[in-house]
């Protein structure tokens, strides 16, 4: 029993983690729709007004309803790979220094530095385990903008994969990965490590539960948009692009480049394009995944109990 208690130890923030970001995902990922094509719209050109309720109302008539969820099964994928990397990571590692402070210091309290290293470190690592189910969720999602004749319709995560494999080549799935690393690094930064650090001086003030969990997520959800949108952007705008049939070329060629381009042709202030839909899609879906991963835990805790 003792062992078995023991593997569960080790597996459960991966599961719990993994398992909450994907029923937030199903719940969000119509918000996350409208970002994609909010980031991609306007490509090349200053001063682009978008409003996240006509960009919605667009997609629904261009195409249809069911459109505002298309990418849901890359969208799930993701978060099997992603956000259980991640959330486990960063909840090992906090253990892990839990037992070095205990150790060393006689405390097992986790200080804000070493919050934020493991934020840092669980955001990057996962982010290179879910790079491909991204971009095919960034693929899937802005198929819709391309003229008809080049669009791929991809009819789901599995086809989206082995087409980019086939046609472009099976690096090609890390296209975009260092965005989509630094992006990951500053929203567990801005996520985790403010959310475990708000949640500690909630609890302290008032008491565990739901109202602390709320309030510590919102605060988190905040932090984790404002610090990672700019990465956010770029990264969509490297993994929506495609080599010219022609010529072969893209329109960026890295990182750098792409937000370069992006200065010089539409203005520092696009990398906060749709700033209010980005934190109506992150900041809920922080709050859904911590939450939703917190009442796992406690329900597991409550099992193993009885």
């Amino acid at each position: 029993m003792d062992t078995q208690k023991s593997t569960w130890q080790v597996v459960q923030p991966f599961v719990t983690g993994g398992l909450g970001g994907m029923i937030a995902t199903a719940i969000i990922q119509p918000v996350d729709m409208v970002k994609v094509r909010m980031q991609l719209a306007g490509e090349g050109m200053k001063n682009v007004n978008l409003h996240p309720f006509q960009t919605a109302a667009e997609i629904i008539r261009r195409e249809r309803f069911t459109s505002l969820y298309r990418g849901l099964s890359a969208g799930l994928l993701r978060q099997a790979t992603y956000t259980t990397a991640r959330m486990g990571l960063f909840n090992t590692f906090l253990a892990v220094a839990k037992d070095h402070n205990s150790s060393t210091k006689g405390t097992s309290q986790v200080t804000l530095t070493q919050r934020a290293m493991a934020g840092l470190a669980a955001g990057g690592l996962g982010a290179i385990v879910g790079t491909p189910a991204d971009l095919a969720l960034v693929r899937m999602q802005a198929d819709g903008v391309l003229p008809v004749g080049k669009r791929a319709h991809y009819t789901g995560v599995g086809n989206a994969l082995v087409r980019i494999t086939r046609e472009e080549g099976f690096l090609k799935l890390w296209q975009g990965c260092t965005p989509t690393v630094a992006r990951a690094m500053a929203l567990n930064l801005g996520m985790l490590t403010t959310y475990s650090q708000a949640k500690t001086e909630l609890d302290r003030l008032y008491r565990p539960g739901y109202v602390s969990n709320l309030g510590a997520s919102a605060v988190a959800g905040f932090f984790a948009s404002a610090l990672s949108l700019p990465f956010d952007f770029v990264k969509t705008r490297l993994q929506k692009q495609r080599p010219d049939a022609v010529t072969g070329k893209v329109p960026y060629s890295g990182t750098v480049d792409c937000a370069v381009k992006v200065i010089q042709r539409e203005g520092p202030l696009a990398f906060y394009r749709g700033f209010p839909v980005y934190y109506l899609r992150i900041a809920p879906h922080a709050m859904l995944t911590l939450l939703i991963a917190d009442a796992l835990t406690a329900l597991a805790a409550n099992s193993i109990q009885k």
